[in-house]
């Protein structure tokens, strides 16, 4: 027997070793097993590969430890929550708080989602006018200014952030920086030197080990964070880079969705970024101090609460906190999503939305910046639309809005997606809000976008070509592992 029938040999068996932990080992989605086991099937040696860099199960290990958030008083706020609620004796300050009280319930016990009732609540949808005011209150700041992002690119604008936090630095402000080592793959710790110059710390977020190549291609901190001075803080959709300003002209218009906050929600933004800066750099721990989180007066009376969710983490809490609001839904849930790659339990939540006469609207962009998921996207149209729900394609630019809002009243805008990929394999955050005015705001704000949207239409949708139907089908076969 030669070397090469020795090596086809081998292959084959550990492709059934691997086969065999997948169906046996591994607890997974049953979707995401068979998806599997046909990538194996079907091409063994490759498949062998991909398993080997994308089917690795992270561990639900604590990632992420801060002696701190005792000192705070987060856990006692938890409990007492809790309690009054089980009780039926929380102060609820608005009524849409009040008739949410189960999904408040829900979030701040299998999250620590703490309900704060002070807050103000600015929506930025164009990044230019978001990062004019990011750069406005960064060049504010006093004490500290605590950012992170998904992608942080070398460009234009990635240079002028950096600029601006360095000239901070020099003035004696503490400035803080983490980035992912995959969505950022192209930044290096030199495009930084002149910040670690003047004082910067920078961090990142599952570095890889070899050079240019990252064998954790799942399990990435997607979430876009930013703190300043504990007071003010952003987070939503975009990244740092010129694209999101418009200027990338394959994608053209670059329209999402972001929040600037200001209030006690402010306290929960910034334990979540110490808990990841804490993880990614454990050489710079951040402890406890006062100073990171000052006494506020009262900002606004928007209720919010911060949900964060990840692989290290039991419940799926994102995605549990879409599906308990559009069951709550009594007239409308409509939805933004760059990608929309439901699971089964998403997706019977919105065929019996639609099928009990509720406005079910959602809208995804008219072109991929990833074709394949963009492929999978499509794939799920046809049975909400049989449903009654309603599709609009957004064709003024790139839509890359994680919004979702019932009833325009309740309404949550942060990192996560629609897919397998946000609500169990990457890190994400959302902002959960109540608020009558807040809400009404978001549905106009969609309904402003679908003016330069079009209506995928049942007729529409069943003219599609073969070669569409065809790369729809693969593309639904693969998704619960895209």
């Amino acid at each position: 027997m030669d070397i090469l029938s020795i090596a086809v040999g081998l292959l084959f068996f550990l492709n059934a070793i691997f086969a065999g932990i997948i169906v046996f080992m591994e607890r997974r989605d049953v979707n995401a097993t068979w998806a599997w086991l046909l990538i194996l099937l079907f091409i063994p040696y490759l498949g062998f590969i991909l398993y080997l860099v994308l089917g690795q199960n992270l561990t639900r290990k604590r990632l992420f430890h801060w002696d701190g958030i005792e000192k705070i008083g987060l856990k006692d706020l938890i409990n007492e929550q809790l309690d009054d609620m089980d009780h039926d004796r929380f102060d609820f300050q608005n009524e849409t708080s009040s008739n949410h009280r189960h999904l408040i319930s829900m979030l701040l016990r299998s999250n620590d989602a703490v309900l704060t009732q002070n807050n103000h609540v600015d929506v930025f949808t164009d990044g230019v006018d978001k990062f004019s005011q990011l750069l406005s209150d960064i060049a504010e700041a006093k004490d500290h200014i605590h950012l992170q992002y998904y992608i942080f690119r070398n460009d234009t604008l990635g240079k002028r952030v950096i600029n601006l936090l360095t000239e901070k630095a020099r003035e004696g402000v503490q400035v803080r920086v983490l980035y992912d080592d995959m969505g950022s793959r192209k930044l290096h710790p030199r495009h930084f030197r002149t910040l670690t110059e003047a004082g910067g710390e920078v961090g990142v977020f599952f570095p890889s080990r070899i050079p240019y190549v990252n064998s954790r291609l799942n399990y990435r901190n997607h979430r876009k964070i930013v703190v300043i001075d504990g007071e003010t803080a952003y987070v939503g959709g975009f990244n740092v880079g010129d694209e999101y300003l418009g200027h990338n002209r394959r994608m053209g218009y670059w329209r999402d969705s972001h929040l600037r906050l200001r209030g006690s929600s402010v306290k929960a933004l910034q334990t979540r970024f110490i808990l990841d800066w804490n993880q990614a750099s454990k050489d710079k721990t951040v402890h406890y101090e006062p100073h990171y989180f000052p006494d506020m007066q009262p900002q606004g009376e928007i209720s919010t609460q911060i949900v964060s969710s990840g692989p290290d983490t039991e419940w799926e809490e994102i995605k549990n906190g879409y599906i308990k609001m559009i069951t709550s839904a009594r007239d409308s849930v409509f939805i933004q999503t760059p990608y929309f790659i439901p699971d089964a339990s998403l997706l019977d939540a919105l065929r019996i939305a639609a099928l009990a006469g509720k406005d079910v609207r959602i809208m995804i962009p008219n072109k991929p910046d990833h074709p394949f998921v963009y492929w999978a996207t499509y794939s799920h149209m046809g049975e909400l639309l049989n449903s009654g729900a309603r599709f609009y394609i957004y064709d003024a630019g790139f839509i890359h809005s994680k919004m979702l809002v019932v009833d325009r009243s309740v309404g949550t805008i942060g990192t996560a997606n629609i897919d397998v990929r946000s609500f169990r394999l990457n890190f994400e955050v959302n902002v959960f809000m109540y608020n009558d005015a807040l809400g009404e705001k978001m549905a106009t704000i969609f309904e402003t976008d679908q003016a330069f949207s079009s209506e995928m239409t049942p007729q529409r949708y069943q003219e599609r070509g073969m070669w569409v139907r065809f790369k729809e089908s693969i593309a639904r076969l693969l998704s619960p592992i895209l």
